[in-house]
């Protein structure tokens, strides 16, 4: 079968998993602090992690079609649906632009005027880290992400009535495009990682982080893509995806993990070497109150897909590769989870001590365990599965409106032959 039906089975199935999902916020609004932090962290989390995976799939097919990676041809279709999601996403992040403008949250610290002008720090920041810059950053460049996800898939399916033979004007303009985004998404993607994610510990900072967070986004996606592809193949689509296809995803998980690790080890060791009071705090802080998560998050992340990938034939075996890619599926979630939580919650501390009238700076940074902030629990289990559902209704539904296979794309037969020694 070429041609995927998104059924009302599965439309059920992922309509009750959204469901769930925003039960859970719902819940989660009603049983928070006054600030509803956790609602918000939540959020916030969920529609970073999922719109980086939709703009990182589009970068893994912008950065394959440059390199001449024909293997990847019989599987690219996942990634284009992948990245239209990036239309829902940016709809989702908005949300959060509203709430920095109505102050509907507190997530982050440089959001409060008042604080900005009595803090030399955040002061220094405020030309980049203001309301204006983050609407507008987000309203413009995940724009111009949208644009060349839509027209890549655009001219991707153009290709499948109209490129046969020898005309290879579609695919080429696919490569301009392609060229084109890649140094834009380099540096557009940093931009928005550091004003999402990075400014909630608005006195830190780090050169590392986008390349992390980056990877970050790009193993989820890998995660995912097997976990999509090994789903098709098992209602009968993809029929001519082999093993070896099947390997050299996993190649990418397991060479990607050890990258990240390689960038989580550097972040930490060169921070903890330079012992910088500015750079220190986010990690003082992380091992102080979220210890356990901090190393699990890298042993779920490096040393699971590390040893059991390792081998050769593992890369092979559904089964393992269900296994390791969902666990390295909630490896980064849980990762975006803990560079989201503790910098977020310390702002609303801070927050309460000056709506009780005492002097931020004063605030103990004292952090108690606490469900949904120390360690994910049921609710932000089940936003994270409405989500997903989400995302998968998304992405199923853009399925459904080409060919699994780009019939005309010079680089399938490559893809149809592929093997790997």
């Amino acid at each position: 079968m070429d041609q995927f039906v998104f059924d009302a089975k599965k439309r059920w199935v992922l309509g009750g998993g959204m469901i769930l999902g925003l039960l859970c916020l719902i819940i989660t609004f009603f049983v928070d602090d006054q600030f509803h932090t956790r609602f918000w962290t939540n959020y916030l989390h969920n529609s970073v992690f999922f719109t980086g995976i939709a703009f990182i799939s589009l970068f893994i097919i912008a950065a394959f079609t440059t390199a001449l990676a024909g293997w990847s041809t019989l599987i690219k279709r996942i990634w284009e649906a992948y990245s239209l999601f990036m239309i829902p996403g940016l709809i989702l992040m908005l949300v959060i632009v509203a709430g920095v403008w109505g102050h509907w949250h507190h997530l982050y610290h440089w959001a409060d005027t008042a604080a900005v002008k009595e803090d030399q720090v955040l002061f220094g920041k405020s030309g980049f880290l203001n309301k204006y810059w983050y609407t507008f950053g987000t309203l413009i460049i995940v724009g111009a992400w949208i644009y060349f996800a839509m027209q890549i898939r655009k001219t991707s399916v153009a290709e499948d009535s109209n490129g046969p033979g020898e005309d290879f004007s579609y695919h080429r303009r696919i490569r301009t495009l392609s060229v084109i985004f890649l140094p834009i998404a380099g540096f557009s993607s940093a931009a928005m990682i550091w004003q999402w994610v990075m400014s909630l510990d608005a006195h830190w900072y780090s050169t590392l982080f986008a390349w992390y967070s980056a990877a970050s986004w790009f193993l989820a996606a890998m995660a995912l893509t097997i976990l999509t592809v090994i789903y098709l193949k098992s209602q009968g689509y993809l029929p001519k995806v082999t093993a070896d296809h099947l390997h050299d995803l996993g190649k990418y998980l397991f060479g990607i993990s050890v990258f990240w690790t390689y960038l989580w080890f550097s972040q930490y060791m060169l921070i903890w070497y330079a012992n910088v009071g500015e750079e220190t705090i986010y990690f003082r802080e992380r091992l102080d109150n979220y210890k356990p998560l901090f190393f699990l998050n890298l042993i779920i992340n490096f040393v699971l897909p590390f040893f059991v990938l390792l081998r050769n034939d593992t890369k092979r075996k559904i089964g393992t590769m269900v296994f390791v890619s969902v666990a390295v599926f909630l490896g980064h979630w849980l990762d975006f989870f803990l560079m989201i939580k503790p910098g977020a919650r310390i702002t609303a501390m801070e927050a309460a001590a000056h709506h009780a009238g005492e002097a931020a700076h004063h605030v103990e940074h004292a952090t108690p365990f606490a469900i949904g902030f120390s360690f994910p629990g049921i609710l932000e289990l089940g936003t994270m599965i409405g989500f997903l559902c989400l995302f998968l209704y998304i992405v199923f539904t853009r399925l459904t409106q080409a060919s699994l296979t780009p019939k005309n794309d010079p680089y399938l037969e490559e893809s149809l032959h592929h093997e790997v020694v």
